[in-house]
């Protein structure tokens, strides 16, 4: 009987210790609706008159810097290429989700016949928001994003041309893909892909979709 005893206490002490293992990282387990830490300071938007679905705003700069995701916020990185700029955007989003303790899983498309399939198991992950990063998702993420309103998603460094309200974008001058034959205009520059940007881009965007200004594109200096 006591060694029966020591058995059980011994199984118990395992399943609390794997319990505890990683736990901010098991997304299977219940999530709560993600609260914003702080709020939008004045000129990001008109709370007077909020932007329409579609539309493209100019905040004012550093109006979206007190507002933080809640620790263990849950984060999808889909990216698509290995160009310089979505090496770069992807870093940003990596050191951004560090810095605030955001629970960041990615997944990554090498060709152009996994670009849906990926998307959609990014999906099945149920996180709070999925971030792209890479022109060659914009195509695919119009045939998909429409089918699932309740999964918010944010671009950066390019826009879809018709997004729904889950959909945001953040983008700046020489980031002007949009997909859908429009392609890459005249206007896109690879050299404005900077960190600094990106790291712009992320935070000003996440800003948005956490206080529920979504569908619109962010349009940043």
């Amino acid at each position: 009987m006591y060694l029966r005893l020591r058995v059980v206490a011994a199984a118990l002490a395992i399943a609390v210790l794997a319990g505890g293992c990683g736990s901010a990282d098991d997304w299977s387990r219940p999530h709560p609706q993600p609260t914003p830490i702080g709020a939008l300071r004045e000129g990001f938007v008109d709370p007077a008159a909020p932007p329409s679905p579609e539309a493209t705003i100019t905040p004012r700069s550093g109006s979206w810097d007190d507002v933080r995701p809640p620790e263990g916020y849950r984060v999808v990185l889909l990216t698509a290429g290995d160009s310089a700029e979505t090496k770069t955007l992807a870093t940003a989003v990596r050191e951004w989700a560090a810095a605030e303790k955001v629970s960041l899983k990615t997944v990554t498309a090498d060709a152009p016949a996994q670009y849906v399939p990926r998307i959609s198991d990014a999906i099945k992950l149920s996180p709070d928001l999925i971030v792209t990063a890479g022109n060659a998702l914009v195509d695919p993420m119009a045939l998909v994003t429409a089918s699932h309103l309740d999964q918010q998603f944010l671009v950066l460094g390019a826009e879809l041309a018709e997004p729904t309200a889950n959909v945001t974008a953040a983008t700046w001058p020489g980031a002007s893909y949009r997909g859908e034959g429009l392609g890459t205009s005249t206007g896109y520059d690879p050299k404005s892909f900077t960190p600094a940007r990106a790291t712009t881009a992320i935070r000003a965007g996440t800003a948005a979709v956490l206080t529920t200004h979504t569908g619109i594109v962010i349009q940043l200096p």
